[in-house]
Order: C-alpha cells, then sequence, then structure tokens
C-alpha cells in the first residue's frame, strides 16, 4: 500500500488532464503552514499535539488570531463567522503559508464559507487545505474554485488519529514525499460490488454533501465517491443517499468507497453492518462498483486522500474480496 510512505505527486497519465484538479507543490522542511479554526472551538492540548508533529517534519506553524477562541453567543463555534472567515482568508492570501491547516471541524464552516475573500483566495498560489467532517464543505468548494487537489485527512487536534502510525505516514507521503507514481494504492477496503472504475476523487462527510445540495454542484464530470459520517443512524444514512439519489448527484458518480461510519454512543456492533447494508441497498440500481471497510472518517485510523485526484477503484469478484482505491 501507499500506506504509501514515499509516494506523492502522480505523473500524468492519459486520464490525469481531464479529471484530475491540480496538485500543489510538495512541502518541504521549512514550510510554513497556517492552522484555521474553520469550525468548532479546538482543545489546546489537543493541539499541542499536533504542532509538535508538524515540528517534528521541520515545518513552521503559525496559529492565526482566532484558533483559541469560542464565540460568546453560539459556544459551539470558535469564533464568529466572520473571523473565523477572515483567519482563513488571510492565510489563503498569504503568500509565505504553504499549507492552511484545520484543527477540528464539529460545526461552522458552511456559515462562514460565503464571507471569504473569495477574489483573494483565488489570486492567490496553490496551497495545501487539509482536514476532514466539517471541513467537507471547504473541500468541495475550495477544490472546485480554484481546480486544486485538497487533503481529505485528519485535523490538527485529532491527537489520537496523530497517534497512529499508518494515518501519520500517509498524511506526510501525500503532502512531503516524493511524486507518486499512477498506481500508488491509496487505501485498501473489502469488495461490496465488483467491478472497476475510473474518475476524480470527491467527497467526504456524506451529511455535508447532502447539506451542501442547492449550493455546489453535482460532480461534473465522471468522479469516484468516497463517504464518512459519526454518529447517524441508518435511516438517517438512508435519507441522505435517498437526497443524493433525488437531486441526481450520483450522475457523473462511477464508482463508490465506503469509509467508516463510526456509530453513536448508544449504538450496538451491529449499527455499522446495518448503514453498509443500507448504502448497498440504496446505490445498488446505479451499477457501480463499491468498496467498503476503507479505513476513511473518525476512527483512530484516518487514511489521508488527495480529493480532486484521478484515481482508480477495483473491486474484484468475488464479493469480499480485498478491494483498493489506487492514483490513476
Amino acid at each position: 500500500m501507499l500506506q504509501a510512505a514515499g509516494l506523492r505527486r502522480r505523473h500524468r497519465s492519459a486520464l490525469a488532464p481531464a479529471i484530475g484538479r491540480r496538485w500543489p507543490q510538495p512541502l518541504r522542511p521549512g514550510d510554513l503552514v497556517a492552522v484555521v479554526a474553520p469550525s468548532g472551538p479546538v482543545s489546546s492540548d489537543r493541539l499541542a499535539h499536533g504542532v509538535a508533529l508538524l515540528d517534528s517534519w521541520g515545518l513552521r506553524v503559525r496559529i492565526q488570531p482566532h484558533l483559541l477562541g469560542r464565540d460568546s453567543a453560539l459556544p459551539y463555534l470558535a469564533a464568529g463567522d466572520r473571523q473565523r472567515a477572515a483567519d482563513l482568508s488571510n492565510a489563503w492570501a498569504d503568500p509565505e503559508v504553504a499549507a492552511v491547516w484545520a484543527a477540528r471541524g464539529g460545526y461552522g464552516a458552511q456559515r462562514m464559507i460565503d464571507l471569504l475573500d473569495w477574489p483573494t483566495v483565488r489570486a492567490a498560489e496553490p496551497k495545501w487545505l487539509v482536514g476532514f467532517s466539517d471541513i467537507t464543505a471547504l473541500h468541495t468548494r475550495l477544490s472546485r474554485e480554484l481546480d486544486l487537489v485538497t487533503v481529505h485527512g485528519p485535523s490538527l487536534a485529532s491527537a489520537g488519529q496523530l497517534d497512529d502510525e499508518l494515518s501519520v505516514a500517509a498524511l506526510r507521503s501525500l503532502l512531503m514525499g516524493p511524486q507518486p507514481i499512477a498506481g500508488a494504492t491509496l487505501v485498501e477496503g473489502r469488495s461490496l460490488v465488483p467491478g472497476v472504475a475510473h474518475g476524480r476523487l470527491v467527497g467526504g462527510n456524506l451529511s455535508l454533501i447532502a447539506a451542501d445540495i442547492g449550493v455546489e454542484p453535482a460532480p461534473e464530470t465522471s468522479a469516484i465517491a468516497v463517504f464518512e459520517d459519526v454518529g447517524e443512524d441508518a435511516y438517517r444514512v438512508d435519507r441522505m443517499l435517498t437526497q443524493l439519489l433525488r437531486s441526481r448527484w450520483f450522475e457523473q458518480i462511477r464508482g463508490v468507497a465506503v469509509g467508516e461510519f463510526s456509530p453513536g454512543r448508544n449504538a450496538g456492533p451491529e449499527a455499522a453492518d446495518l448503514i453498509v447494508a443500507v448504502i448497498a441497498d440504496r446505490l445498488e440500481r446505479l451499477r457501480i462498483p463499491i468498496i467498503a471497510d476503507v479505513p476513511v472518517g473518525h476512527g483512530p485510523r484516518n487514511l489521508a486522500l488527495p480529493l480532486g485526484a484521478a484515481v482508480t477503484l477495483s473491486a474484484p469478484a468475488p464479493a469480499g474480496s480485498p478491494a483498493t482505491l489506487a492514483l490513476a
């Protein structure tokens, strides 16, 4: 697997010019990473753990002004919408900043995303965006606006995930490694619906993707979708997938990778299996390959994925066989 220590920006293939977005330049020791809180409030202890990791990679870290704040009226937000938007806009516009890393998810990215200084953001040089969960809203918008590959991976205050050796290796590989070769495996899973598909990697948190219907357009070119979520009952996953189906979001989707759907606190051990069954039931009509058990999401292992990159999903027959998602 790529767990891919050592792989980086890929060589172009015949597929890539039509489907793959632009990759930012690899990070190098001495590069500056700006840390932002686009959504919920951040634990200073958890953040310190992530900052120490980046320091061990030789990267410099700058904390944006409202990172450790909390909105006085709405305590589930790290700061006011305009303050959080300004932190991200200023970081993206700074030519010294090579990557913008979200400290955590939670909720709030959709509240501030339209308040970004979009003319300035569009004019800036390409840089990395890293994060997951609520950060899906930013991945979707920034990738589309800037034609840019972004990294769906552990947020900087995801202390448990940043203690996982494979999660850290995959993350560092995407951001700092040498150029990856087409065919390099990103993640492995098991075949749910056999087949092979190629496309641009899209997706992230299912709740955020469903909530963006009517705001963000559906994928406009052949795509492979990856989904993950946390604390959602099976019927809610059913409802979100049904909404995406009815809105024709899946029209360009050629394959699906099912990440971790972490159960709620009171859910039994059968909850995760039921959600996989719901996904298979809802997407069966699409007649596309599907792989499951991909280590991406809110669990202890969250392997980094390059959203916007050209990828190949391979789900061999019979169902249950080892399957892969690889760079194309």
